[in-house]
């Protein structure tokens, strides 16, 4: 989720001198983060200006902002994961794969690069928690981490039980910070649970550990989260992301809070509105299931 680095005159500059720890939460703190939160947060790092402390000190603050009451969460996923595709590969490249390609393992497996340095940096927190489905993990720390990553469900991972329901049902809350409007993963949920026709699914196989520590291949079904879970081309103007035209129709309906974190423009939501407003954007604009 992170942009190419700049360098750190031009990063100082774009946030008018460097980002400290305590003008963090100063800065969370007025966008609306509270005591006792519990947060799901994206984050362009670069986008914040030249952080002092990196990663750690932003973890650090959001942990100020929230308290010991409050937990972070991150979607994480996991950077090695095999394509959806590998069985269509040539039989010798398949068994070599499943011969040798290493199981996923909450403990160690790194987070998926794309989704930037925190979800990693988070991850490997001391008391952090990790769900176990290798394509969906999340990471949480705090109070409520192991309620929202315990049993997260293999199939359907986005959908009910997951840790984006259990942060609905907390009261949680979605945290954008410098992020691509289009990251806010929670709308996979939505979709997850939308009645509307033409929904698409996945079915893939991974490699895990089963409760003896023995690695295993386990098939999985999920909506396509990767390619679309729906087509959207006919409601998401200029082909923009559909994510995105989501999120601004909700912006525009007066859902979420807006403010500056460093130099990032960045968005408070409550995770029971975007789940709301997402789940009858999709089923306005698609129609309902048949």
């Amino acid at each position: 989720m992170d942009e190419p680095p700049l360098d750190r005159a031009a990063l100082l500059a774009r946030a008018d001198g460097p980002v400290t720890r305590a003008r963090l939460v100063r800065d969370l703190t007025a966008l609306g983060l509270a005591e006792g939160d519990t947060v799901m947060f994206h984050t362009r790092l670069s986008a914040l200006g030249y952080v002092a402390g990196g990663p750690p000190a932003l973890i650090g603050a959001l942990q100020d902002a929230v308290g010991e009451r409050g937990t972070l969460m991150v979607t994480c996923g996991w950077h090695d994961a095999l394509p959806y595709g590998f069985g269509d590969w040539p039989r010798p490249w398949q068994d070599a794969v499943r011969a040798e390609h290493p199981a996923y393992d909450p403990e160690t497996s790194e987070a998926d690069h794309d989704n930037g340095r925190l979800p990693e940096a988070l991850r490997r927190w001391p008391g952090a928690v990790r769900s176990r489905h290798p394509d969906v993990s999340v990471a949480a720390l705090g109070a409520a981490a192991a309620e929202l990553t315990a049993d997260h469900p293999w199939d359907d991972p986005h959908g009910p039980g997951s840790p984006f329901a259990r942060l609905v049902d907390l009261g949680g809350r979605v945290l954008m910070l410098g992020a691509p409007l289009e990251t806010l993963t929670l709308l996979h949920h939505a979709e997850a649970l939308a009645d509307a026709p033409g929904k698409r699914f996945v079915e893939y196989e991974q490699p895990l550990l089963d409760p003896a520590g023995q690695r295993v291949w386990r098939r999985f079904r999920d909506i396509d989260s990767s390619g679309g879970a729906f087509d959207y081309s006919s409601v998401t103007p200029g082909g923009q992301d559909p994510f995105e035209t989501i999120v601004r129709d909700m912006l525009a309906a007066g859902i979420g809070r807006r403010g500056r974190v460093g130099a990032a423009d960045s968005h408070l939501f409550e995770a029971g509105e975007v789940l709301g407003f997402g789940l009858a954007w999709i089923q306005e604009k698609l129609g309902a299931a048949r």
